[in-house]
């Protein structure tokens, strides 16, 4: 399948399940009761944070699933999966013990609305496809690349490579893999 469903999965603090990489597999074993099925995941990566003021290094990796939803009723979904893990809102890009997105749905596009990044307040941003920063990302490409090697982008019509080589070569080095 040439465009899946794909979500990202993200974590710097630790849970009760552990540290971010325990909680990254916690959350993936969780998913079937979701009626979400995980096809297949990638390796998980140690990516420095994107916020503006210091905090641990990130988990991340990308998965690609299966779901009898709506792209809207999934974003739901795994926001109700990162609560269980103690995600509370308070802060754009704060530290936190699970981050899901949704990357790409089946190829469908949902453009942007609303205020983006540190704008947009706290809460959940509206639903967007292929998510917004996907281009941009080398914590989220290079695990893409891992899990959904024929992936292009839905909008830009670029593959996961060509979207890679566009990227500055000091965000692609600070990638790599996680050992925990």
């Amino acid at each position: 399948m040439l465009n899946p469903i794909l979500i990202a999965l993200g974590g710097n603090m630790a849970s009760p399940n552990g540290p971010p990489a325990a909680t990254l597999r916690a959350a993936l074993r969780i998913m079937p009761a979701f009626g979400i099925r995980v096809d297949a995941v990638a390796p998980f990566y140690s990516t420095p944070a994107m916020a503006a003021y210091a905090q641990p290094d990130y988990v991340n990796s990308v998965a690609q699933i299966e779901a009898a939803d709506t792209p809207q009723s999934l974003l739901d979904k795994l926001h109700r999966i990162e609560a269980l893990f103690g995600r509370v809102r308070r802060e754009r890009w704060a530290p936190r013990p699970l981050d899901l997105d949704l990357l790409d749905f089946r190829g469908e596009v949902v453009p942007a609305r609303g205020a983006r990044g540190l704008d947009a307040g706290v809460g959940p941003l509206p639903l967007a496809l292929p998510h917004p920063g996907i281009a941009a990302r080398a914590f989220v490409l290079l695990p893409l690349r891992d899990v959904a090697p024929g992936w292009r982008h839905p909008v830009t019509g670029r593959s996961v490579g060509e979207l890679i080589a566009a990227l500055p070569e000091r965000d692609v080095a600070a990638i790599r893999l996680n050992k925990g």
